[in-house]
């Protein structure tokens, strides 16, 4: 049995999804059940990494766990109840800013990442951690609510135009996700995750646009406008400090996708196609 925690995010829905049409068990942590939306052969079961009672109850009979954390000082209770449940292994969704060499994390999205990384290399847990770089689906609330500009207009306002980042697929990253839960061979790896193409954001929201048949284009904002837009809807200083490193060079871009499962990885524009229902209104 795995239990896929935060289970109605992009990569969590996936990972529950391609189990279930693989025939395998899978246990789904959410908030609420009756509203998750997944597949009817999931075990679906109410539960918050902050609630240390219910993380017990799920994790009976689990023997591998995909972690993704956003919840600070959840970690003593969940590696208590893990150890607890016998479970094997823990897979994490940690970040591809936190880095091995530096004497400091580069900013405290890094360093939330990190102190967890560190924490299960401590559980003496078998333990997994796939750093991604970005997600295609963080265009479903891209800095501060992109659905909603598209909607409303075809103009995308946001910082950085020729910043350049490789986004992946969040069924690529299930998938890759999978297979570290799946097999012993991946215990003690650590993977950077990006997605095939290193595209600017103007360039994403131009493949945004073809995917729904109509011309977007791309508006600059200065960085202190898009700080203050960003703010309800991520961690704005860590997105623009990454985005900043790479307005004159191209994101970096790895194979990791395809060395793992064996097929490569899903385009930018496929993902567009594929999510395009969530910004017709």
């Amino acid at each position: 049995m795995i239990l896929v925690t935060a289970a109605t995010a992009p990569v969590g829905r996936s990972i529950v999804e391609q189990l279930v049409a693989a025939g395998q068990p899978v246990r789904a942590l959410t908030r609420d059940p009756a509203k998750s939306g997944l597949p009817a052969a999931a075990e679906v079961v109410a539960g918050d990494l902050g609630d240390p009672a219910s993380l017990r109850s799920a994790m009976e009979g689990v023997s591998a766990i995909f972690l993704l954390a956003v919840v600070p000082g959840f970690a003593p209770a969940f590696l208590a109840a893990a150890k607890d449940a016998d479970v094997r292994r823990i897979v994490f969704q940690s970040s591809g800013s936190v880095s091995d060499e530096a004497p400091e994390q580069p900013h405290a999205v890094a360093e939330f990442h990190h102190a967890i990384e560190q924490e299960l290399r401590e559980s003496g847990l078998e333990w997994t951690f796939l750093r991604l770089e970005l997600s295609a689906s963080n265009a479903l609330q891209w800095a501060f609510d992109v659905p909603a500009q598209v909607k409303t207009g075809d103009v995308v306002r946001g910082p950085y135009a020729d910043a350049a980042d490789a986004p992946i697929h969040p069924a690529d990253f299930a998938a890759v996700a999978i297979e570290a839960l799946s097999d012993d061979r991946h215990a003690g790896e650590i993977y950077r995750i990006t997605g095939p193409e290193s595209l600017t954001h103007a360039e994403q929201i131009k493949l945004l646009g073809e995917a729904l048949g109509r011309p977007l284009r791309y508006e600059e904002l200065s960085v202190d406008a898009a700080r203050e837009a960003m703010g309800p809807y991520a961690p704005a200083d860590a997105l623009l400090d990454d985005w900043a490193r790479h307005i004159h060079e191209p994101a970096p871009v790895n194979d990791t996708v395809e060395k793992l499962t064996g097929r490569p990885g899903r385009s930018y524009l496929q993902w567009a196609r594929d999510y395009q229902a969530d910004f017709v209104s």
